[in-house]
Parts: structure tokens; sequence; C-alpha cells
């Protein structure tokens, strides 16, 4: 398989990507060893086994935890957050690189990636409690929308999305690509990357967090852009 952040012949923008030209089934990257367990074309997606270790995935979730406050989503039509029922998580931003941990994680993913650390949004830290869920939804920014402008103003569109999961629930909690007829697990450690070439429902990259039935659902998310973000 092409990395997908290679441009084929045609000459299309390069995307963030895993080189997988030689199918393999495990990579060591910035010292740490991962697993891919599963791959696909369209969407153009990755599931990654042990992105994080155990011990990340605890530490991160303790960092974020005094942080935490009700998920706020991206008003297109103003630029503006603002809570929303689809969205009913708790959630906080750290600043890239903003503790040790943190920068570790970014690097890894970066050169997972090859994609530059200084075109990543910060992390965001996600809880998911009994009965909440994030409905399907698309990741990147509709260029049509007024509130759209300023947006992309700052590091141009999004491009790709990693989802690390940091603590199972006892129940629910699947990511879902509905146009993709998918659902993966939430299994502690793991993440699931995908990319999208164009903000096109085309991409099949509508996703979304299942509720959650029992216990808690943590994960981190992280957004690469086209430029640096700052």
């Amino acid at each position: 398989m092409r990395s997908l952040a290679e441009p084929s012949a045609a000459g299309p923008a390069p995307l963030p990507g895993l080189a997988l030209g030689t199918a393999p089934c495990r990579l060591v990257v910035e010292g740490h060893a991962l697993q891919v367990l599963a791959c696909m074309q369209r969407p153009r997606l990755v599931l990654l086994g042990g992105l994080l270790a155990a011990e990340e995935c605890d530490a991160l979730v303790e960092q974020a935890r005094p942080g935490l406050a009700r998920s706020e989503t991206v008003d297109l039509g103003s630029g503006d957050s603002r809570v929303d029922g689809a969205r009913t998580s708790e959630g906080m931003f750290f600043t890239r690189g903003q503790t040790p941990l943190i920068d570790r994680i970014e690097r890894r993913i970066a050169a997972l990636l090859g994609w530059p650390l200084e075109r990543g949004e910060g992390l965001q830290v996600l809880r998911y409690r009994p009965g909440a869920e994030y409905r399907p939804h698309h990741d990147f920014f509709d260029p049509a929308q007024p509130g759209s402008a300023p947006i992309l103003a700052r590091g141009g569109q999004r491009v790709a999305t990693v989802v690390i999961y940091l603590a199972e629930p006892a129940a629910g909690g699947a990511t879902t690509f509905p146009d993709a007829g998918l659902a993966i697990a939430p299994v502690k450690g793991n993440a699931v990357f995908f990319a999208y070439d164009a903000p096109q429902p085309s991409t099949r990259t509508l996703h979304g967090g299942a509720p959650v039935l029992a216990g808690e659902k943590w994960v981190a998310t992280k957004w690469l852009r086209e430029r640096r973000f700052d």
C-alpha cells in the first residue's frame, strides 16, 4: 500500500499517513513498539494497537482530569464554540508540548504519520460517562460556512484525526463510521487514524462516539492541519 502521506502520480496534496508499502504488522516509532491491526482505503483509516502504553494512558487521564468541563462544538455560522446536545462528553485541551508526556505523545504521532509537529492542534482529552455520546459528524470545516474563514486562517483545513483510547468503558462507546459500516471498540492504548483529502462527505469519514452504556470512556484526540497551527 502506498503511504497516505505520499502524493500519487496525479499529484494530489499529500496527507498524513503511515508508510505501509510492505504491509508491516509491527512498527517501532521513537523507540515505542506498536501494531497495525487493520487498514482501509476509503475511508483512509488505520487501526493501531498499543499507540500508548497503559501507564501513559493512566498518566494522561490524571493530567487532564482537573481541567475537564462540558465539551463544546464549533458553530460554523459564527466561528464560536458552544455547548451542543449532539456532544455530551466532558473535555479539555492541552497546548502543544505542554508537559513532557504530551510532548512525547505528539512527537510519536508526528513521526508515525510523517507530519510536522507544528501542524498539529493541541491534544484534546474527553471523558464519556454512561449515556454520553458524540453523534456522527465530520472533523473538517465546511469552507462554505461563514464561521469557517477565521478557523481556516489559523493553520488551514484539518486533514486527519487520531483518536486514542485511554480507558475502556464496561459497555458501549464504540467509534462508528456509518458510511463505511464500521465500528471500532475502544480498547485502552489503541488508536484509530483517519485522513480526509477534501472537506467532503465522499471521504466517508463521517464518524461518531456511540453512547457509553456502563463505566467511563476516556479518549485523546489529535487533529492535524494543512499548515502550521499556532
